[in-house]
């Protein structure tokens, strides 16, 4: 019986995870009412990068309305995103086999593992975020911290893997246009994080 309610338990938590990964629909602006797309600007402004939050969260301003947490999980949804099309990107470079050498090849391939454990922190800093509204809401929000922490670092890592070494000029320029999108997206996510009590 234990392990049925256990199984269940779960179960139930497995799914609402991947039901707050997956992303909203997004909407057209003139359709939502201003009070929200006011809302996400105002809490994009004080990002890193504003011009990106607001071109990248503005479609989803009438799920977020003037909710900070879901602001926050719509942030790392489309974070998680843009690092899976990093990830798709990467792959395809590191398919053609014989075109680089075994240097650019091996970079590639840590790349490929980087921009992975980049994934898998920011899926744990949704699971976190989906978790705030326990006892432990303080441990849970410093872990979602420490993920999106560790998922910059991770993307970070790959970038530093061609630099400074005998990597093709334009296989760097290629790297780093598709590592940047992702990395931008996350350290507003981090941001907003940071600040979700705070404003």
């Amino acid at each position: 019986m234990e392990k049925n309610y256990n199984l269940t338990k779960f179960l139930c938590t497995f799914l609402a995870l991947v039901s707050s990964i997956s992303l909203v629909q997004p909407t057209s602006a003139a359709t939502t009412p201003s009070a929200y797309t006011n809302f996400v600007k105002t809490r994009c402004s004080a990002t890193t990068y504003p011009a990106v939050c607001i071109r990248t969260l503005y479609p989803y301003a009438s799920y977020v309305q003037t909710n900070p947490l879901k602001l926050c999980k719509t942030a790392l949804s489309v974070a998680i995103q843009g690092a899976g099309n990093t990830t798709a990107k990467v792959s395809k470079l590191a398919s053609r086999k014989g075109y680089y050498s075994r240097m650019e090849a091996a970079a590639l391939k840590d790349c490929m593992y980087d921009v992975k454990d980049a994934i898998s922190e920011l899926k744990q800093a949704l699971g976190a975020m989906t978790r705030l509204g326990g006892a432990d809401r303080q441990f849970q929000w410093a872990n979602a911290k420490t993920w999106g922490s560790a998922a910059i670092t991770d993307l970070e890592s790959c970038l530093d893997g061609f630099a400074g070494r005998k990597i093709s000029p334009a296989l760097r320029a290629n790297i780093k246009s598709f590592v940047v999108p992702p990395q931008r997206l996350i350290s507003n996510a981090l941001y907003l994080i940071n600040h979700l009590y705070q404003q």
